[in-house]
């Protein structure tokens, strides 16, 4: 009876993931790309070991789909990873004689969850980074119990692959072990560590040949300033995506819920102290909410384990399961808005296809050059086919389009260089049209394009602590990778000193004549003179080339200057 018990159960949860499959599958097929999507897609063109922004896994699953086409082919590897990390945490967490009532709150609860209703379709990495971590907490399972050599391999290729797919991965084994200390006496524990890093060895090379560039983006360049409301909205979001008419649930579940072992522990604790990690990254600017979405496994759990006692919350239980449906049927309305929005609301995912044909019917076979956000030239690709590049912004940021060369292919071209912008009510000028996602492409033409990106410099001297009033004196070592020469300081080519302190930036412009030659180099002496009204704050500071009307970024290394 015990063995039928278990496979009707599983029967069960089995044919419920399945018909969840079946509606994320519809889902994906017809709900336009948001702009996250589509820059991921824009990696998926070049696979490599690694990205600007994240590990390879998103890039990987998107180009091994995309023979599907449109958004299906985009996202249908995604969609599969939901069913299978559901499954395994079935597994995980199955009692030893669970029925059908235990298949069907396990269902219920994970769909009662927001968040993982948006996330069973989306091509983001918190997909692949969901699956994984499944993988790891079966791992972590079998090698607590049984710490066999097949289970540290196991192990060490299941954080490989966490390791893959998004680095909050790293926190996932960090929380697991902190909160299984004697796990740290096992040798083998440390020998699986050493398997992962051999695994992620080609993705840290990647890291190697381009500056660490991933690492310095997470740890500083995204670093904002502090405000209290960081940490409500981060509350309010937690509150959302993890359904708020369960919270109090989540409360009695923590105080009645005791973990009998290792990855009980894990699961027991990883939503307590992604949140606090997380509330503690408030300090350093805005946390988004999908970031704390691994919680969803613990708090499955550890809800499922304190409802299966049904002689003691069998009211609790009947209210979780109506809060489930409750969630499930909004859930539904919601996805029928995001594809064919009744409601006809302004998002990233409304009406990208003849917004993007209006900015290449004004394109007319020209290059598009896009200032401003870094999904915007992907999506502009994907929806019509047209050449595009997203030119990396001082004001905005840089991505992962400054790894890839479509600037340089457009040498000598007539191009466009456009941004998307907020329409207002005023009349259109004589370069912007309105698209039917009610922005607005505005726009410059550019004759025989002849980009500056590429331009490397160097700079010698300089002090590193200046006060208001100063003058920098620097020497600047200019390399010109370029078949042509360029004048800097004439018409449509300056040269600015760029200093950036978290959200606070200002692009000083350098008095400075000079003609580079082409495929050459030329040297010459600056001064900058630092502004009286500069607020004092230690800044990030190099120099820039700036040929209008494109954006620009830093051409030059960065160095600290304080200004006092």
């Amino acid at each position: 009876m015990k063995v039928r018990s278990i496979k009707t159960a599983d029967s069960y949860v089995l044919g419920a993931l399945l018909l969840w499959w079946l509606v994320n599958l519809w889902q994906a097929a017809f709900t336009e790309l948001a702009h996250d999507e589509a820059y991921y897609y824009m990696f998926a063109a070049r696979p490599d070991w690694g990205y600007f922004d994240h590990p390879p896994m998103t890039a990987w699953l998107i180009a091994a789909g995309r023979f599907l086409g449109d958004e299906i082919g985009v996202r249908f590897f995604f969609t599969l990873a939901q069913p299978l990390y559901l499954w395994i945490l079935w597994r995980i967490i199955r009692p030893a004689e669970a029925d059908c009532h235990d298949a069907c709150l396990f269902v219920i609860l994970s769909a009662a969850l927001p968040i993982l209703e948006l996330y069973g379709f989306l091509a983001v990495p918190d997909v692949p980074l969901l699956l994984t971590t499944a993988l790891f907490l079966l791992c972590f399972k079998r090698f607590a119990e049984h710490d066999t050599w097949l289970d540290t391999l196991l192990l060490g290729i299941s954080m490989a692959l966490m390791a893959y797919s998004k680095y909050h991965g790293a926190l996932v084994v960090l929380f697991s072990v902190a909160v299984n200390p004697r796990l740290l006496l096992r040798p083998r524990l440390y020998l699986g560590g050493i398997i992962a890093l051999l695994l992620i060895l080609p993705h840290l090379f990647w890291q190697d040949a381009n500056g660490w560039v991933s690492f310095s983006y997470h740890l500083h360049d995204r670093n904002g300033i502090f405000r209290f409301s960081n940490i409500t909205e981060h509350l309010l979001n937690t509150v959302a995506v993890f359904n708020p008419l369960l919270f109090p649930l989540y409360f009695m579940a923590w105080k009645h819920v005791k973990p009998q072992n290792a990855v009980e522990r894990a699961l027991y604790w990883l939503p307590i102290l992604f949140f606090l990690f997380f509330t503690v990254s408030t300090f350093k600017g805005r946390v988004q909410p999908q970031w704390l979405i691994v919680a969803a496994f613990g708090l499955i759990s550890v809800l499922f384990r304190y409802l299966s006692q049904q002689e003691r919350t069998a009211r609790v239980r009947k209210y979780a399961m109506t809060v489930g449906w409750i969630t499930i049927a909004l859930a539904l309305l919601m996805r029928i808005e995001m594809v064919w929005n009744p409601l006809h609301i302004r998002f990233e995912i409304f009406d990208n296809r003849p917004s993007f044909e209006s900015v290449a019917a004004v394109a007319d076979g020209r290059p598009v050059v896009f200032g401003g956000s870094y999904a915007i030239a992907s999506k502009y690709i994907f929806y019509t086919g047209g050449e595009a590049y997203c030119q990396p912004d001082f004001f905005y940021r840089t991505s992962q389009w400054q790894f890839r060369d479509d600037d340089t292919r457009f040498i000598g071209k007539d191009i466009l260089s456009g941004s998307l912008e907020k329409a207002g009510g005023e009349p259109l000028k004589e370069n912007e049209v309105l698209l039917a996602n009610g922005r607005k492409f505005v726009y410059t033409p550019v004759d025989d394009f002849q980009p500056v990106r590429l331009v490397e410099m160097t700079y010698a001297g300089g002090d590193t602590l200046l006060r208001r009033g100063d003058t920098l004196r620097c020497t600047l070592t200019f390399v010109n990778p370029y078949p042509y020469d360029i004048t800097v300081g004439g018409e449509d080519t300056e040269l600015l000193f760029l200093l950036s302190a978290k959200k606070l930036r200002f692009a000083l412009p350098v008095n400075l004549s000079l003609l580079l030659p082409a495929a050459s180099s030329a040297v010459a002496t600056v001064t900058v003179p630092v502004p009286d009204d500069i607020p004092c704050k230690t800044y990030d500071s190099g120099f820039a080339l700036h040929r209008r009307p494109l954006a620009f970024w830093y051409n030059s290394s960065r160095r600290k200057v304080e200004i006092k």
